[in-house]
């Protein structure tokens, strides 16, 4: 078995029960997937029995990507991208309600699930995004206001995403074992959304700014993002509020608000 390499991420899902139940998250069967990460190859195997109509592979480790084309290049349905995913333009693949899977590298799994949110085109191409992550991040991801796991990332993810389905999976199904638990969580694109913001980028620097100072009130931060006059734009919120304090509804409200200056 190929050794991991630790400046990847690399932790290759073995349990072919948790790879079953995983490819049973949806329907894949005539549809057209994405798979970040394959690695050796273990899920993109189910995924190829389960008759998916085509299946895009990126793989950023060189020699897996070769390993990748000896073992699947001949099936005319698969195509290999030795790429990196945070440099490759997923806004490029032309197909309408696509799935994606990903056993993703700890060290990047939040930044891949931020570029699927930051998506230009709303609703995006995919229809489906099944990833895993650690444990600790994934909590993060769904951190319900008010917890202590709520913040920046739930709030980003709840804005465009919604979290259908999520279960757990254990060390003992990847080689090499990590340290860590992991989950996995299906989300679907929400096709609605409440809130008029023009550029998400805009939501994603106005919780920046205020999560900066986690604990303390949130007064002096948002003069960093508004005039004074501009200021009486945001009478809605309540400035003595910490960043944990503040609903993900205001969140929206207040870039809305930056939006208009």
């Amino acid at each position: 078995m190929k050794y991991a390499k630790k400046s990847l991420g690399q932790n290759f899902l073995i349990d072919k029960n948790i790879i079953k139940k995983i490819i049973k998250s949806v329907d894949i069967v005539d549809k057209n997937i994405l798979e970040i990460g394959p690695g050796r190859g273990e899920l993109t195997t189910v995924i190829l029995e389960n008759n998916p109509k085509s299946l895009i592979l990126i793989e950023k480790d060189a020699q897996l990507s070769e390993e990748l084309n000896i073992k699947f290049g001949s099936d005319k349905r698969v195509k290999i991208f030795n790429k990196d995913i945070l440099k490759f333009d997923i806004e490029k693949i032309s197909l309408k309600n696509f799935v994606v899977f990903g056993n993703l590298p700890y060290n990047i799994s939040s930044q891949i699930l931020v570029k699927f949110i930051k998506n230009k085109k709303w609703p995006p191409g995919y229809s489906d995004l099944i990833f895993m992550f650690q444990k600790e991040l994934a909590q993060k991801i769904f951190g319900k206001f008010p917890s202590k796991n709520y913040g920046r990332l739930s709030i980003l993810t709840n804005y465009r995403l919604n979290i259908i389905d999520k279960f757990p999976v254990s060390p003992n199904c990847f080689f090499p074992k990590p340290k860590v638990s992991s989950l996995v969580l299906h989300f679907k694109p929400k096709k609605k959304l409440m809130f008029e913001i023009k550029d998400i980028q805009n939501l994603e620097k106005i919780t920046n700014v205020l999560f900066s100072n986690k604990r303390k009130m949130v007064n002096k931060n948002l003069k960093k993002l508004f005039s004074l006059e501009k200021l009486k734009n945001v009478s809605f919120l309540n400035k003595k509020f910490r960043p944990g304090e503040i609903k993900p509804e205001t969140y929206y409200k207040i870039t809305e608000q930056f939006e208009k200056k």
